[in-house]
């Protein structure tokens, strides 16, 4: 996407992501989250059909210029729709598994770089935050939910220690319409020194995006959806940003691999995950950028990339 702050955008762990998706020509890939299309650009090289999705319409405007939308057949598929929602979308295109899904969660570099969206402070932009740019917006949500409401959102999903001084803060100064209003609250009720390390209101507006845009409802419920797609030797790839992401991946590949069973990690491969009806294997250690990456694309310093490979067990119910 172009326009004014714009940046070029740099995919996260890019190489790691393609090595644990390991394309091959033919393969049927989700990518989740389309956003700019880094890791669809080169999953298309390696020769995979792409399935596309995003809720923003920007980017999949941006996506419908790309060649392989119009080839016979089309190698690049666009769902401008949830990833919640990929088992439906892709039963309407006759396919009913997958032999990759890939998911890199949260806000967008390109949703971060066009001051009117909203999810940034650094340049002053309006209130808004919505990935799918309709429904409740952040303004709509800081000017008339309820102190109490505002400090429990801010609490859960931003970990904000003081988080009812800062929704005090927020009420006390409504109407609020524009980010750099916002920060300027959450700075003055934290007692921000210029210079600071981290500015404290990037925990607050982590909070709020994650609320306007129900993120981590979103994430699980992408997690039981790709569960549902992939083929026995199926691979999943999710890159989170931060620990509350993090921790809901850890925890949904702890359950579906088998290792909160107590199966004895003596037994085979094979024996292990039959004994404890585990629906992935082979789930990678996390993997975090190097310093090389971090150097050249900042953002990544929070990334982490979890993987596993589909076995051939039943869906769980849970998953359904």
């Amino acid at each position: 996407m172009t326009g004014p702050g714009a940046r070029a955008h740099i995919p996260v762990l890019l190489d790691e992501v393609v090595a644990a998706l390991d394309p091959r020509p033919g393969d049927v890939i989700v990518d989740a989250t389309f956003g700019a299309g880094g890791y669809t650009r080169r999953l298309l090289d390696a020769g995979a059909v792409v399935h596309a999705f995003d809720r923003d319409p920007d980017a999949i405007a941006v996506a419908g210029t790309w060649p392989e939308t119009v080839e016979n057949p089309p190698r690049l598929i666009l769902h401008p729709r949830r990833f919640s929602e990929m088992v439906a979308a892709l039963a309407e295109e006759g396919i009913a598994s997958v032999d990759g899904v890939v998911m890199d969660i949260g806000v967008s570099s390109m949703q971060l770089d066009q001051p009117g969206r909203g999810f940034a402070f650094s340049t002053d932009g309006p209130l808004d935050m919505r990935m799918s740019q309709d429904g409740e917006s952040a303004a709509d949500f800081v000017n008339t939910a309820d102190e109490s409401a505002i400090a429990d959102i801010l609490f859960q999903y931003g970990e904000e220690r003081q988080s009812r001084r800062v929704a005090r803060s927020i009420v006390a100064a409504r109407p609020l319409s524009t980010t750099g209003q916002l920060a300027q609250v959450v700075r003055k009720a934290l007692g921000y020194r210029p210079g600071a390390p981290k500015d404290p209101a990037t925990r607050s507006f982590q909070a709020i995006r994650i609320h306007v845009n129900a993120e981590l409802d979103e994430l699980l419920a992408g997690l039981s959806a790709a569960e549902r797609l992939l083929r026995e030797g199926g691979r999943l790839a999710v890159v989170t940003f931060h620990s509350l992401e993090d921790r809901i991946v850890k925890r949904f590949l702890r359950d579906a691999s088998g290792a909160s069973a107590g199966v004895s990690r003596h037994l085979p491969a094979g024996q292990a995950e039959s004994a404890a009806g585990a629906v992935f294997a082979r789930v990678g250690k996390p993997l975090r950028p190097s310093e090389a990456e971090i150097q050249r694309n900042p953002r990544a310093r929070s990334a982490t990339l979890r993987s596993a490979v589909r076995t051939a067990s039943p869906a769980r119910k849970e998953a359904a």
